[in-house]
């Protein structure tokens, strides 16, 4: 559901008005607490954590549901809110809850799980782009929440709201909390306001207060007439209304540095995580056909569209840095906001995804087909080596120069490849599946960045055999053998100059992104974002060329700085083919992708 972002003020009082209408407010709440106890309209949470209980649901056990909410966020970074209320004051708990998010300002990665003890009901309000998809939101629903308000275990639902959110974000089954029945009717007989024993001396004492009160705001109303200020000028002592939201507002902010470090990060990792995924996915596709893998196809698909737009919200800082501090920070959290709903989705699919592609129970055969697939790019790797060394004699070195270590690199990373199957046939000779596994799975992943370089390489050859054919047709009195053909010929095809600029730092930024930063890929994304309507605009496709032009440039830099040695290890770390642990990684986001061997 969208959340609204809606806003109420009213006139400021006088000072004293303001001070004697506070404290009549807080006398009748006390001296009429019918209305107030038992019909708790949309409300402002507790600004002091997570847990709002009106009613006094959760008593000693509120340790074990903060808890919960603690472990919650540490592993998936979203903030289950809780409220307990009596009742939902007529209206719908889907409606309420809503109502209440709204109120508070709740983002797309907080959940409110709104509670009314009178009838056990209860209504989640989460934000459409929280990451939940609905079947999910349900299942915790189902298997969490309801069993334990049946029993009126109020503290179990919060319990197991928070562990089934995390489980299915984690991709594991949701399981019910272990039930403790509760009182069917929390604070009726406590000392809650309402109590006679609370309001009758309670109220006795704000009267005296209120007299006093009065008093002394005729005595502050009288000096400052004495000494000449407007009483519409004077500040107020009490605050007449508090924002909706403003509680959790006042909460101490990420510096903005930090959060722009952060937002960087998270684009790098989120990155990572969509090419390993769409590279595994194409490992699974070809294995069992592409109406098997539609249903992670489409999770790739909407974390590539929630990484496009964090890219170009970081491109819009990096074009105009907006000085506004208050306008930057909400465009870093978009940027983060974004990268967490790609992982979600990753993430949430990562367990049927295993189940799929049964990379442990078909290792056998895997095998066999990337021993295959090794064999079979030697020879074109070969081939890219030749026609490398044919048309250098024909081109300047600063027109090889994007493509010149790809065959060298292709081949380090076949050589990986190549040992880390013989690993893999090993294990499984040795009954050790899940190392074998491991292996083959880092073989797979060197295997596609290995036939990435030779394609790229294959491919540049064809551009500058191209070119030169054309350039010579077209324009032989403008062109001589000391010149890059391309130079010349995007003049004529901008469009064609384009793609292929596009498709080298692509290309480039994918084999070599354990180096690469994050404002190489953000001008990557930008160049792929412009390229789509270049079609009929030069100067859009001119823009395009330009920004995966300075890219590359960027990401070489990156790489130069790298101080990892380009064979071996080396060379699989720098392509992202393995982690830092030595694991490789596998369809997911953040959370899952590195859990083969964990």
């Amino acid at each position: 559901m969208t959340r609204p972002s809606t806003r109420c003020e009213r006139p400021a009082a006088r000072p004293g008005m303001a001070l004697v209408a506070a404290a009549l407010s807080a006398l009748c709440i006390l001296l009429f607490p019918a209305a107030s106890a038992r019909a708790d309209t949309p409300l402002d949470l507790d600004s002091g954590g997570r847990i709002t209980d009106t009613v006094g649901a959760l008593g000693h056990r509120r340790g074990q549901v903060e808890a919960a909410l603690d472990r919650l966020h540490a592993t998936q970074h979203i903030q289950l809110y809780v409220t307990y209320v009596h009742d939902f004051s007529g209206r719908a708990a889907h409606d309420w809850a809503d109502a209440t998010a709204d109120r508070n300002g709740l983002g797309p990665h907080d959940v409110l799980l709104a509670i009314s003890t009178s009838g056990r009901q209860y209504a989640v309000s989460a934000a459409e782009d929280s990451g939940f998809r609905q079947d999910q939101l349900s299942t915790v629903a189902a298997l969490a929440i309801s069993p334990a308000l049946k029993e009126h275990d109020w503290a179990g639902a919060a319990i197991g709201a928070a562990d089934g959110y995390r489980a299915v974000l984690r991709g594991e089954p949701v399981r019910t909390p272990l039930i403790k029945p509760g009182s069917s009717d929390p604070g009726g007989d406590g000392l809650l306001p309402g109590d006679r024993r609370v309001w009758v001396p309670v109220a006795a004492g704000g009267g005296l207060c209120l007299g006093g009160l009065y008093l002394a705001s005729r005595y502050a109303a009288r000096r400052r007439r004495a000494v000449g200020y407007p009483e519409e000028a004077a500040y107020p002592l009490v605050a007449t209304a508090t924002p909706a939201g403003l509680a959790r507002m006042a909460q101490p902010l990420t510096p903005l540095a930090d959060l722009d470090a952060e937002a960087c990060r998270n684009l790098v990792d989120t990155d990572d995580a969509v090419r390993t995924s769409a590279e595994e996915l194409h490992f699974a596709t070809t294995q069992l056909g592409p109406a098997a893998t539609r249903p992670f196809a489409e999770a790739v698909d909407w974390a590539r569209s929630e990484l496009s737009d964090a890219f170009r919200l970081r491109q819009q800082l990096d074009d105009a840095p907006y000085e506004d501090e208050d306008v930057r920070r909400h465009a870093l959290d978009g940027i983060c906001s974004r990268c967490t709903s790609a992982n979600r989705r990753l993430d949430a699919e990562s367990t049927a995804f295993d189940r799929l592609r049964g990379i442990r129970a078909n290792a056998a055969a895997l095998l066999v087909r990337a021993e295959a697939a090794a064999r079979a790019l030697t020879p074109r790797l070969r081939t890219a080596e030749a026609a490398l060394a044919a048309v250098a004699a024909h081109c300047p070195e600063a027109a090889l120069a994007p493509v010149a270590r790809h065959p060298a690199e292709a081949r380090a990373r076949l050589a990986f490849a190549g040992a880390a199957l013989t690993e893999a046939r090993a294990a499984l000779a040795g009954g050790d599946a899940e190392q074998a596994v491991v292996s083959l799975r880092a073989a797979e992943a060197a295997l596609a960045q290995a036939r990435t370089l030779v394609t790229a390489a294959l491919r540049h050859v064809r551009e500058l055999t191209g070119a030169t054919a054309r350039l010579h047709a077209a324009l032989r009195t403008m062109a001589d053998d000391t010149q890059d053909p391309r130079h010349v010929i995007r003049a004529l095809d901008p469009l064609t100059a384009a793609r292929s600029e596009t498709a080298a730092a692509r290309d480039f930024i994918a084999t070599h992104r354990g180096a690469v930063g994050c404002r190489a890929r953000t001008l990557l994304a930008e160049a792929e974002r412009r390229l789509a309507p270049a079609r009929g605009d030069p100067a859009e496709a001119a823009r395009a060329t330009a920004l995966a032009h300075e890219a590359r440039t960027l990401a070489e830099r990156d790489v130069a700085g790298y101080n990892t040695p380009t064979h071996g290890v080396g060379a699989a770390l720098l392509g992202g083919i393995i982690l830092a642990g030595l694991l490789p990684p596998t369809f997911g986001g953040g959370s899952t992708r590195g859990r083969l061997g964990a």
